[in-house]
């Protein structure tokens, strides 16, 4: 017992344990966007090899938005996590109507938004006019499911502010297994626009399931009493904030895709579908951020000074003990996992030497992205734990500079030859796959070291006495 009472606050078994009974299922529901993403891509490498690029570009647009939209959100959860912990739940119904009022508005401007700038955007890159129209409608397509994206991510991030993160894994994984039947029906006749609709079609799903359950479960729709002048204002910070850091690292990561498509098309596959593993470890962390996010906002609202500090702490670290083992398995199974991906019955079909050939490649570029992921999970859990706190532009600016100002100059300047980039160093994929990791790799230093010292000046004023507003930084 006395062992116990040296540890430091972060590495107590409660503390451990409550963090795990949190981010266990956010992770499950975070994972299931990816896995939607990486089922499709298999279903694409099985029935239509080669049209992975299509969807991966097709999202440029959309992804942004919908990027923006979900960082939009964060003040939903914020907000309501930061009454929970002062035990007024009962109040927060006002809080999730304000975000869907305000995510569906959004929704509406950015789905006219990406149809208007979907087919000009497309050629201004430069596409074949026989790559252009089909990543125009998929792009097109995808923009439909933006309504229930946003509309959806506010109820999700509500029920997970409340504690009920079991509600949230059980509709997101219902989900993935809709979204993976209604590929398999149309993929194998419509390709990628049948990946397109299926996501869309998904999306929508998620967004009427999570509104009965907000409505029978939660004081979503009942009567709440008047916030504090300039909640609203607050809850809109937070979000906005992180929508912009989301929309940077979003919209720079699927240029990437544009980048490593315009080297070849078989290094955009290959790069798509090394990315969207990546992408499945990222939401796992996205999880772990949540959680976090939810157990720093819920101290903070009740002025724990402590508990801000080693609930920070223990998300980072927790980050990283999972980022070493997700790593060490993503390393030992990446030539089973480089053939799962570019195996399926049309591959076989056509004698599959074109997939075999690629495995090679794909496989290293698995084990070289196990050790990135780690730093990938760590700038998405500090900038959360950052924003729970009001922290609000240091993130942002941070994931600007790594993901704006340092990836894509970068990836474009290691991925082609000198005769299209001035001092280009020529080096394809490898080139865009390398960008992506230095950046990850800054963001996430730069993530945890702020988290880190903003949570000791939170919490140094908070024991002070001084008041902290959670929209003032």
């Amino acid at each position: 017992m006395t062992s116990t009472r040296r540890l430091p606050e972060w590495a107590r078994p409660s503390e451990i344990l409550d963090l795990t009974r949190l981010a266990v299922p956010v992770a499950l529901s975070r994972a299931s966007f990816m896995l939607m993403g990486l089922t499709d891509a298999i279903i694409l490498a099985w029935y239509a090899p080669g049209e992975l690029p299509l969807v991966l570009n097709g999202w440029l647009p959309s992804g942004v938005t919908m990027g923006f939209g979900m960082g939009l959100m964060l003040g939903v959860s914020v907000m309501t996590a930061e009454l929970g912990g002062q035990g007024r739940a009962d109040e927060t119904g006002r809080i999730v109507r304000r975000g869907l009022w305000v995510g569906a508005l959004y929704a509406l401007l950015a789905t006219v938004l990406v149809f208007l700038i979907a087919d000009p955007l497309v050629h201004a890159f430069g596409f074949s006019e026989e790559l252009a129209v089909p990543i125009t409608q998929t792009t097109q397509i995808l923009a439909l499911g933006t309504l229930g994206h946003m509309l959806g991510m506010a109820c999700s991030m509500y029920l997970e502010a409340l504690r009920k993160p079991n509600l949230v894994t059980a509709v997101s994984m219902s989900a993935v297994v809709l979204n993976a039947i209604v590929g398999l029906i149309l993929v194998p006749e419509h390709g990628a626009i049948g990946v397109a609709w299926a996501t869309t079609i998904s999306r929508w799903y998620m967004m009427l399931v999570f509104l009965v359950i907000i409505a029978l479960a939660t004081p979503a729709f009942r009567p709440s009493p008047k916030g504090p002048p300039g909640e609203f204002v607050r809850q809109n910070k937070v979000g906005i904030g992180t929508g912009i850091a989301n929309a940077a690292e979003w919209g720079a990561f699927n240029l990437t895709f544009v980048i490593a498509t315009i080297v070849s098309i078989d290094a955009g596959t290959i790069y798509g579908l090394a990315v969207q593993m990546m992408g499945v470890i990222f939401m796992i962390y996205m999880g772990m951020g949540t959680a976090t996010s939810v157990r720093v906002a819920e101290r903070f609202g009740r002025k724990d000074a402590t508990g801000v500090r080693e609930a920070a702490r223990l998300g980072v670290v927790a980050s990283v003990v999972m980022g070493l083992v997700l790593a060490a398995l993503l390393v030992l199974a990446r030539d089973l996992l480089a053939h799962w991906l570019l195996t399926g019955p049309e591959a076989q079909a056509s004698g599959g030497e074109h997939s075999t050939a690629l495995m090679p490649t794909l496989a290293l570029m698995l084990a070289f992205a196990a050790g990135v992921t780690l730093f990938d999970g760590l700038q998405v859990v500090g900038a959360m734990g950052l924003r729970a706190q009001g922290v609000v532009w240091l993130p942002t600016m941070i994931h600007v500079g790594s993901y704006i100002v340092v990836m894509l100059p970068l990836c474009v300047w290691l991925a082609f030859g000198p005769d299209r980039v001035p001092g280009g160093m020529n080096m394809g994929v490898w080139g865009v796959f390398i960008g992506i990791s230095i950046a990850s790799i800054a963001a996430g230093v730069g993530q945890v070291l702020a988290l880190e010292i903003k949570s000791r000046s939170a919490a140094a004023r908070i024991a002070a006495g001084v008041k902290v507003d959670v929209g003032g930084h």
